[in-house]
């Protein structure tokens, strides 16, 4: 025990550099895949044809790509083309767009669940498509998507970790190279499980009362 807490203070100054790429490829990457699911998902639900089908293709094939294969397609590929973006920039868009899918999916089935009678009732009125969504639609569904938002973030704060395949000196490649120079494979990995932990806590906390709330509905 003396050990390991000699070791997480000499570590422990060293992995928070990596906790702060961690949280900020988390944070990019959801507000990314946020507004770009929302994009799909209102595509989706358009009614229109050809935006459903392209939507919904999208989706499709960003789902059956590992998110690792994306990374290296955006980081090493699309230099090729004349798009170079730095690592965590890469780190970012690879993760928002992967898991826009997921997002576009959770924000189609909360406004499909959203009684049909509404949108008939706004559209009795004069309210046009748009207005309908921003005004009918959309707030309610954005509290029926909560539960499943919440769970989004923790498995995207988790899956940062991928973005270390391209250079992101993030928590889990810190620990990787600590534990590589020192031989110190168990302190180090443990404190990278806490800090991972640590991280993920206050999330699992707060997916766990906006379910509680939507069961009270």
């Amino acid at each position: 025990m003396d050990s390991f807490l000699s070791d997480a203070r000499e570590f422990v100054p060293i992995l928070l550099q990596g906790v702060w790429l961690t949280i900020l490829i988390t944070v990019g990457s959801l507000v990314v895949s946020t507004a770009l699911g929302l994009v799909w998902a209102m595509m989706r639900v358009s009614g229109v044809r050809a935006l459903s089908f392209f939507a919904a293709t999208f989706i499709n094939v960003i789902r059956g790509i590992p998110i690792i294969v994306q990374l290296f397609y955006i980081y090493f590929v699309l230099p090729d083309f004349g798009l170079s973006l730095t690592a965590v920039q890469a780190g970012v868009l690879g993760l928002g767009l992967a898991y826009s899918a997921y997002q576009a999916e959770n924000f189609r089935a909360a406004i499909e669940a959203i009684d049909k009678g509404q949108v008939e009732a706004a559209q009795t009125i004069g309210m046009g498509w748009g207005l309908t969504m921003r005004r009918v639609l959309l707030p309610q569904a954005f509290r029926t998507a909560l539960p499943p938002f919440g769970n989004v973030m923790i498995m995207m704060l988790k899956d940062s970790s991928q973005a270390s395949t391209i250079t992101v000196a993030e928590l889990a490649l810190q620990g990787k190279l600590i534990a590589s120079a020192t031989f110190k494979n168990t302190s180090v990995f443990t404190l990278v499980a806490l800090m991972y932990l640590t991280l993920s806590l206050p999330l699992i906390l707060i997916v766990r009362h906006f379910e509680k709330q939507a069961g009270r509905r």
